[in-house]
């Protein structure tokens, strides 16, 4: 049976919630803690994660909500899925500001693109994307609209749109097959392609802003930073693994554009090993949880649940509807 749906999410929560003690750890405090290789093992019954999950659940209740994705309903599903996940008493495991803010805003019933914060390209933009890549029904087109959507009810930056397309763009081809040693020359083929594309079916008037002219300036920005980011990642790639602070060469992943370049960095390097994988992200000087959350639906899109320990399913927080998602798309 292929699992790799059931396989990308749990990948996901796996990731977040060897991930969550170590967020705000250096990365020398978390060597002497776990060892090298970060931790390998959950801890906690169940083992809790993030926000990074739960906004991922929430994307993913929006995406069953509209199964005939149009940009206002989806928009206003997101919106009230996000606005359950803020005000939920769960939401307590120190979330973005950014996605506090939009979602303060959010509340105030104003349109969407009122309710953005369109300074911030922070990782809460794509570390709950991975949903969208699992949608089989939906063309290229579609799905680079809903992944650009979801980004921008909270953080307008044009490089969370951009580097939350990739992220899910990574997730589709790797369902669909891919190597992951493939993976970062077909994020940069899919740059280039969509540079200067703007998708105001699905954005509106997200790209007025002051000192931006046009919609293609606009959203040729985030494609050039991610290009950037991707070639961090490549100068990473071709270096030998001192088996150190992955963030060394791509980044701290604070940034929608770091937390993919690094997060991908892990997978690639432990395409043979999901569980070192996840771990290593896990052990960061940076935002470990999103990192190794966003290896883990890489890894995890790869493989299957093939990737991850059997006795681990039962024991993740949200397992039932991680199951549920999962088997609505394998």
């Amino acid at each position: 049976m292929v699992t790799k749906a059931s396989g990308c999410l749990f990948g996901l929560a796996y990731g977040d919630a060897l991930g969550k003690p170590t967020e705000f750890l250096r990365y020398a405090d978390i060597e002497q803690r776990y060892g090298r290789g970060g931790p390998r093992e959950l801890t906690g019954d169940p083992a809790l994660v993030t926000d990074d999950t739960q906004m991922t659940l929430a994307v993913a209740a929006a995406l069953r909500d509209v199964p005939e994705p149009e940009p206002g309903a989806l928009a206003e599903a997101l919106r009230q899925r996000f606005l359950e996940w803020a005000a939920s008493p769960d939401n307590n495991r120190a979330p973005g500001n950014t996605c506090l803010r939009a979602c303060a805003e959010l509340s105030r019933d104003v349109p969407w693109q009122r309710a953005s914060v369109t300074g911030s390209k922070g990782c809460g933009a794509n570390m709950r994307v991975a949903p969208v890549g699992l949608v089989a029904g939906y063309d290229l087109d579609t799905f680079a609209g809903v992944a650009q959507l979801q980004a921008g009810l909270t953080h307008g930056h044009p490089t969370a749109l951009a580097a939350s397309e990739l992220t899910g763009y990574a997730v589709r081809v790797l369902r669909e097959g891919a190597a992951l040693s493939d993976v970062p020359g077909l994020l940069r083929a899919r740059c280039h392609e969509q540079r200067t594309v703007y998708r105001h079916e699905w954005l509106g008037s997200l790209w007025q802003l002051p000192g931006i002219d046009s919609e293609s300036g606009f959203i040729a920005r985030g494609w050039d930073e991610c290009l950037a980011a991707l070639d961090r990642l490549d100068a990473a790639l071709a270096t030998p693994d001192d088996g150190g602070d992955p963030c060394q060469g791509t980044g701290e992943g604070w940034i929608a554009e770091e937390a993919l370049a690094t997060g991908l960095w892990c997978a690639v390097r432990y395409a043979s090993d999901p569980v070192g994988g996840v771990a290593r992200g896990a052990a960061t000087s940076g935002d470990s949880d999103s990192i190794a959350c966003l290896a883990g639906a890489f890894l995890g899109a790869a493989h299957g649940m093939a990737a991850w320990p059997a006795e681990w399913a039962s024991r993740i927080e949200y397992a039932d509807r991680l199951a549920a998602f999962g088997t609505l798309w394998d």
